[in-house]
């Protein structure tokens, strides 16, 4: 028995389908909304201080087709710490940026990501001699 060419092998009857046919069928489908690179900056440098400061340990990525969650775990085991969100649907009334606790408690929303994360930010407290 000859044995088939490495380009053949695990084939099967595999479909072959032009690229652009592939794209104009997905044109109707919703993409998934995401955070653009300066938003993922922002957030990953709030990130990186709290893992420094032994705060915070995990963190998990969502793009929904409505929604893009950055959800901050202590341990990967539990429930979320704190999710910041991303509802574009939101931007005209609210704000697309939110920022809940683990009980869903809405903690700061807003349009500019920058201010709704400074609920993070830490209050200096004047300590005496």
């Amino acid at each position: 028995m000859a044995e088939k060419p490495e380009t053949q092998r695990g084939r099967g009857d595999a479909n072959i389908v032009d690229i652009t046919q592939y794209r104009a069928g997905q044109k109707n489908e919703t993409l998934p909304i995401t955070f653009h690179r300066r938003e993922l900056d922002a957030i990953l440098w709030i990130y990186g201080r709290m893992v420094g400061e032994g705060e915070w340990r995990d963190y998990a990525l969502d793009h929904m087709k409505d929604k893009a969650v950055f959800s901050v775990f202590k341990r990967a085991g539990e429930l979320p710490l704190y999710r910041i969100e991303k509802n574009p649907k939101l931007a005209a009334k609210q704000g697309a940026f939110c920022v809940t606790n683990t009980a869903g408690m809405v903690l700061k929303r807003g349009h500019d990501l920058r201010q709704v994360l400074k609920v993070f930010d830490r209050n200096l407290k004047l300590v005496e001699k």
